[in-house]
């Protein structure tokens, strides 16, 4: 990896090297992990403690009710899990006849959340720390209050705006009525008292206990059919990893219900194509990564669901080397094609990763999907609650049809790079299709075009949305974006920071003379930090 950073893009930041860093969307979640192992815990621990505070600091990206994936090298071998969680028992195909989708808002659109059960399953294998120390920061910053970032205070307004009248939205994140402005501080003793309980009960509490007895309350109170039961029978999923090789290097995801399959069929089908003859930022190579994602995409949304569900098309089928070949034939390097179905709902999330001394990695994100998720909060409680059934469809037969006790498809994706037996890269780009799109940028940036993480992270973006149409940031020069139109490609043009369209990276690399490269995104409040 080339670590000189010339700052070929616009940017605040250079990378940051050391032998145990962190990367978060929030200095206050990179500083309590940075805290946890410099007294001593490791990345898994420092991945907790971020997590946790970004429930706090980060609202509108994820709370105590959002779902949760991992991929991590334990030093020795990698690990998947996945944490997030299935509709209630009651979601039945007949209880949204007559409705053209599941609700994108409100208590219709929240499935059992899975976040705490990662905390507590990750922390309970390869922790080292008590849950009590690893969520003290959060319940800190809960109790005695934190100051409002920059963006993060335009994306509570945004949020506001929409989802106000949601049970317990406004009572939780509008105090004296109105959302906290950049600069401000903001402070939830509910919050706080639910994250103590958690971290005394091991994350128990919030699936068995008190706290899953106000969720199931507030559901009925409300009409909604999520349980007691649906809770407790939530279990965390030790899942592997799905994986494509990409020229030295192999892209690991989590297999479905999310969408890092994508990335991974992108990924194989731009290994049958000659992108190592063209530069970085050549309108060529931007082209056939904007035609590979198409692909990815109409596979994506035809065949993709819980896994127990993927029988007549299997994950293996979907990233079948001679598969992707085919698909790869389908590509002219004249002009854009149509090969099928759009991208889901644009979300909010937060991914972090950390890197420790031991040769520990961890990748991990967590969402409440679309900014604040449901929008519903339970009261007393300060548990905002995802809306993550909103990714179910009522297509009768399809793979992801609403039902019972079942996984919607997700957006959420935490990458990992391997090369050969060795650990190389934990990525994210959090932000709902932009995702599966990210991983691919981000990956060829650094491993085919060697640039350096933060180099890779400022770099112009573009976003596949549905047909031809593709956004681009305001950053991509002209003369690339003409070429592009010239194509068939229909672009328009969003600024940096258009409600997070581009998402937001964090990227730790492993470097050959020892210990991490790090870099965070300019475009969130983000901060790496590493001793």
């Amino acid at each position: 990896m080339n670590l000189r950073h010339d700052a070929l893009y616009a940017s605040r930041r250079s990378p940051v090297l050391a032998e145990n860093v962190a990367a978060t969307s929030h200095p206050l979640a990179t500083q309590a992990a940075l805290t946890m192992m410099a007294r001593g815990g490791n990345a898994i621990d420092a991945a907790i403690a971020a997590a946790a505070t970004l429930t706090v600091v980060e609202p509108t990206g994820n709370g105590l009710g959002s779902d949760a994936y991992c991929v991590l090298w334990d030093g020795k071998e990698l690990h998947g899990l996945n944490a997030s969680g299935a509709s209630p028992e009651a979601w039945t195909p007949d209880r949204f006849r007559g409705q053209k989708e599941v609700p994108f808002r409100g208590w219709g659109s929240v499935t059992v959340p899975g976040a705490i059960s990662a905390w507590a399953e990750l922390s309970s294998r390869f922790g080292t720390m008590d849950l009590p120390t690893l969520l003290a920061p959060a319940i800190k910053y809960a109790e005695d209050g934190f100051t409002v970032t920059p963006v993060i205070g335009a994306l509570w307004q945004r949020g506001a705006d929409v989802l106000s009248e949601q049970p317990g939205f406004a009572e939780m994140f509008m105090p004296e009525g109105q959302t906290p402005r950049a600069g401000t501080r903001f402070r939830s003793a509910d919050l706080a008292r639910s994250l103590q309980r958690i971290a005394e009960s091991g994350g128990r509490d919030f699936y068995e206990g008190a706290l899953a007895e106000q969720i199931a309350a507030h559901a009925r109170a409300n009409g909604a059919v999520l349980t007691e039961a649906d809770l407790a029978a939530h279990r965390p999923e030790w899942c592997g990893t799905l994986a494509t090789d990409f020229r030295n290097v192999t892209l690991h995801e989590i297999p479905p219900n999310g969408q890092g399959i994508a990335a991974l069929m992108a990924l194989g089908i731009l290994d049958h194509l000659d992108l190592e003859e063209l530069a970085a930022d050549d309108p060529m190579a931007l082209h056939l990564q904007i035609e590979a994602i198409k692909l990815a995409f109409a596979d994506l949304h035809r065949f993709v669901a819980d896994l127990r569900y993927m029988t007549d098309v299997t994950p293996q089928d979907l990233i079948d080397p001679e598969y992707l070949k085919t698909r790869a034939q389908l590509i002219s390097r004249d002009h854009a094609k149509n090969y099928g179905p759009g991208a889901p709902k644009a979300g909010g999330t937060v991914y972090l990763t950390t890197a420790d001394a031991s040769g520990m990695m961890v990748s991990f994100i967590q969402s409440n999907y679309s900014g604040f998720g449901s929008g519903v909060v339970v009261p007393g409680t300060g548990i905002s609650l995802q809306n993550r059934g909103a990714g179910f469809t009522l297509e009768p037969g399809h793979p992801n049809e609403v039902g019972p006790r079942k996984r919607p498809f997700q957006t959420i994706i935490p990458g990992f790079l391997m090369e050969g037996a060795r650990p190389k890269m934990s990525f994210g780009v959090m932000g709902g299709p932009m995702q599966a799109q990210g991983h691919v940028q981000m990956v060829t940036r650094t491993q085919l075009w060697g640039q350096d993480v933060q180099t890779a992270i400022d770099a112009p973006r573009w976003r596949f949305i549905e047909g031809n149409d593709v956004a681009c940031e305001s950053t991509l020069p002209d003369a690339t974006r003409v070429i592009l139109a010239s194509m068939g490609h229909k672009i328009s043009v969003e600024p940096p920071d258009s409600a997070f369209g581009f998402g937001g990276a964090q990227l730790v690399e492993k470097l050959d003379g020892g210990g991490y490269a790090a870099g965070s995104d300019p475009r969130k409040d983000g901060h790496a930090g590493g001793f």
